[in-house]
């Protein structure tokens, strides 16, 4: 069996020993050693998380993987409810779907959690080197999804966030443009992000059984992009409820006479509605926010965790990195580990070596957590309550009500008669014809000599006028003095009696 250390110190490879083909090569963690008098490199074993955090790091970073497979049921389901049920029921709307969609490839991304519980894949290609999504399809798979989930969520925030601006601030009316645009952009830009970073950056095995991006230009082609977009919505959301603020404190001192007289919320006619008053505004803004506060409280705790992922995996980038400074910061542990010390022994002397175990879970944690927020916001008791009408009428198709001369199953040929019918089948309209004047009694009557109602079918008896006591008009017969001959139907605007 061959030594793979070589000439290398404690626990040490030499890279000269592996080949220079296979896995991702810019992931080793290797260091020149002056060796008699020649420079070798020296590498530490693959995977690098296992030397700098504890044992158990693997299986606990697998728990978060576990809650992502139990939460991706709930994101299911939220979809499939959009899908299924009526907009009365779910008030969907394409922002809340289109946000769901990225929540769904996000949760690591959901998806991307899973698969490596069922694949299980080996994240180094050999002992100094890790695997790439080049070397490994599930790498591949995981950190696609992983990318373009963080960019799906950060641009639909940044898209509701401005909507809920225009809304709010602006008065405007979002239409079909404004859609249009919003799909453009929430898909294509991800599309676009996830091609280049790809293509420069890739993704690779850097802790636990997730690919995340690589170091080298990770921070152009990803987290700056994403920090910019995300900077930019929550600025744009604190300026908007800022906005919100302003104009209920206002409303709180508003004496205008408009306000304090009980009207229905429109400005007066001597008022425009560029002056309306700051109580008015607040009521139409208050209605704006109870219909979308769910969003809003999803974008920001989006934006929130994803500001925090971005920290924390750019100083991980920046500390790991084969510099001279962090190659300085962490000299005492490299000499402990050199001088054949175990991981423990050595695990007091780690400084700069990227950030904490706490840290690095509590980021793999509430990124797991993302669909629980989604279905806890997004969830509304509606959606249960039409699944129970849903499972009660079944998934036959519900007749909404039609007129009889919109359908032939309507019509009942024993309710009423016709005055003419072209053929047995085809009823012609039905041209009934009104009582005259001199037909009418002191009461009013639904009785007629053509056509004949059915009183025992349709009514029983018949419909009698009852004068409100605060009525001061009603039915009255003929007088005696107007005869029912004499009586012209162009005078009165009504249709002639004869047809």
């Amino acid at each position: 069996m061959v030594d793979l250390s070589g000439h290398c110190p404690g626990a040490f490879l030499q890279e000269d020993l592996f080949p220079s083909t296979g896995g991702f090569i810019g992931g080793r963690y290797c260091e020149p050693y002056l060796y008699k008098t020649n420079n070798i490199s020296c590498c530490l074993p693959c995977p690098l998380a296992d030397w700098r955090y504890a044992d158990n790091i693997a299986q606990r970073v697998e728990v978060a993987s576990w809650i992502s497979v139990a939460i991706l049921p709930l994101c299911i389901f939220i979809l499939i409810s959009y899908a299924v049920l009526s907009p009365k029921w779910t008030n969907r709307h394409y922002l809340s779907i289109c946000f769901t969609l990225g929540i769904c490839c996000m949760e690591a991304s959901t998806i991307a959690f899973i698969i490596p519980l069922g694949a299980q894949p080996n994240q180094c290609h050999n002992q100094i080197t890790p695997n790439d999504m080049y070397s490994d399809l599930s790498c591949a798979f995981s950190g696609s999804l992983l990318l373009f989930g963080g960019w799906m969520v950060v641009i639909w925030s940044f898209i509701r966030t401005i909507a809920f601006h225009l809304q709010v601030c602006w008065e405007v009316v979002l239409g079909p443009k404004f859609m249009w645009s919003a799909f453009v952009a929430g898909f294509g830009i991800p599309a676009i992000g996830l091609a280049v970073m790809l293509k420069l950056t890739g993704v690779s095995f850097r802790f636990g059984q997730i690919c995340h991006i690589n170091i080298d230009k990770g921070l152009d082609d990803y987290w700056a992009p994403i920090m910019a977009f995300a900077a930019a919505a929550l600025v744009l959301q604190v300026t908007t409820m800022a906005y919100c603020m302003h104009i209920y404190l206002r409303s709180l001192f508003d004496k205008s006479a408009s306000t304090t007289e009980h009207s229905s919320g429109l400005p007066s006619y001597t008022a425009s509605v560029r002056t309306v008053s700051a109580r008015h505004a607040w009521r139409r803004m208050q209605r704006v926010l109870q219909l979308q506060w769910r969003g809003v409280a999803l974008v920001l705790i989006i934006l929130g965790n994803v500001i925090f992922f971005a920290v924390v995996f750019i100083k991980l980038d920046n500390e790991v990195s084969p510099t001279s400074s962090n190659i300085e910061n962490a000299s005492l542990w490299l000499g402990c580990l050199a001088l054949g010390g175990t991981k423990a022994e050595c695990k007091g002397s780690v400084r700069g070596m990227g950030p904490n175990e706490a840290t690095l879970l509590a980021v793999v944690y509430l990124l797991s957590l993302v669909g629980f927020w989604n279905f806890a916001l997004f969830a509304r008791p509606s959606m249960f309550a039409g699944w129970l009408d849903l499972l009660r009428r079944g998934f036959a198709r519900r007749h909404e009500f039609i007129s009889a001369e919109a359908d032939d199953r309507y019509i009942d040929s024993k309710g009423f008669e016709m005055l003419t019918t072209n053929n047995a089948r085809s009823p012609a309209p039905y041209n009934m014809r009104s009582p005259s004047p001199s037909r009418m009694g002191g009461r009013t009557s639904v009785t007629s000599p053509s056509p004949t109602f059915d009183r025992n079918v349709h009514f029983g008896r018949e419909a009698r006028y009852t004068r409100p006591s605060m009525s001061f008009s009603g039915p009255r017969p003929p007088s005696s003095s107007q005869n029912a001959q004499d009586w012209d139907p162009s005078s009165t605007f009504a249709r002639g009696y004869a047809r």
